[in-house]
């Protein structure tokens, strides 16, 4: 296998997408992007994490990972974009990738649906909120693929916030990079850890302190119709990390 590409080649390839698979499985276990030679430069890692892991068990094998270009002859951008594509294609439990493929929230892999609610610019209009309702913003948590299970777990909990406020809200809004996926009719709020997760914290009860979980169901049609797959950016400031936000009856706060 080479471990260099010559200049000439490097003077074609520009900007590309490569992806490592598994010599026995074909499986691919990494995409990443790059110009020049960074396509080889994952082979002589001797660090600790996964990749570099998987990597080393097949040259210890006396194998090699299997090196391909996805794509080339692309700019920085549209390299970007691609190996977006491609870990949301693949699935990042899949991968050894820590994360999604750059601006993958803008560009990447979403449902139809969200994907032209967030074009159309259906914006939620303060004006049609009449329940008191909580947004969470589940952005770290959130993967394209999840089941309805586990867009509910992650959303559910574990929240530090004010238990006193959360037990006024009617229904929690699940939100994902500015647009609302899901809608949730609150039963009741309690100490994280107490309820059962599939999703299970590996914290302990001192870092749980102050953190709380509601149990719930998904709204009925009627709710979900005012204010599901609704953009909510504007309720936002720039730069705002606080993932709870409360909006009580018509008005923000």
């Amino acid at each position: 296998m080479i471990q260099r590409f010559s200049h000439n080649t490097i003077e074609e390839l520009k900007y590309y997408v490569y992806v490592y698979s598994d010599p026995d499985t074909k499986k691919p276990f990494y995409v990443g992007k790059g110009k020049g030679n960074r396509v080889f430069s994952h082979l002589n890692n001797k660090s600790e994490n996964e990749k570099a892991q998987k990597i080393n068990e097949i040259l210890d094998k006396g194998k090699e990972p299997i090196i391909e270009i996805l794509a080339h002859g692309l700019d920085e951008e549209t390299a970007l974009k691609v190996e977006a594509a491609a870990i949301d294609l693949i699935g990042i439990k899949n991968l050894t990738n820590r994360q999604r493929g750059h601006e993958s929230s803008s560009f990447g892999k979403i449902e139809v649906s969200l994907l032209d609610a967030r074009y159309s610019h259906e914006k939620l209009d303060p004006d049609n909120i009449i329940h008191n309702i909580m947004f969470i913003r589940i952005n770290k948590r959130y993967r394209n693929d999840m089941s309805p299970m586990e867009l509910y777990e992650a959303t559910r909990g574990y929240w530090r916030l004010k238990v006193e406020n959360a037990k006024k809200v009617e229904y929690v809004l699940a939100i994902y990079d500015g647009m609302v996926l899901e809608v949730y009719e609150v039963a009741d709020w309690f100490p994280a850890l107490s309820t059962y997760m599939d999703r299970q914290s590996n914290a302990s009860a001192d870092d749980m302190d102050g953190r709380y979980e509601f149990v719930g169901r998904i709204a009925n049609d009627d709710i979900r119709k005012r204010y599901a797959d609704k953009s909510v950016r504007d309720f936002f400031s720039y730069g705002e990390a606080n993932p709870i936000k409360y909006i009580w009856g018509k008005g923000i706060s």
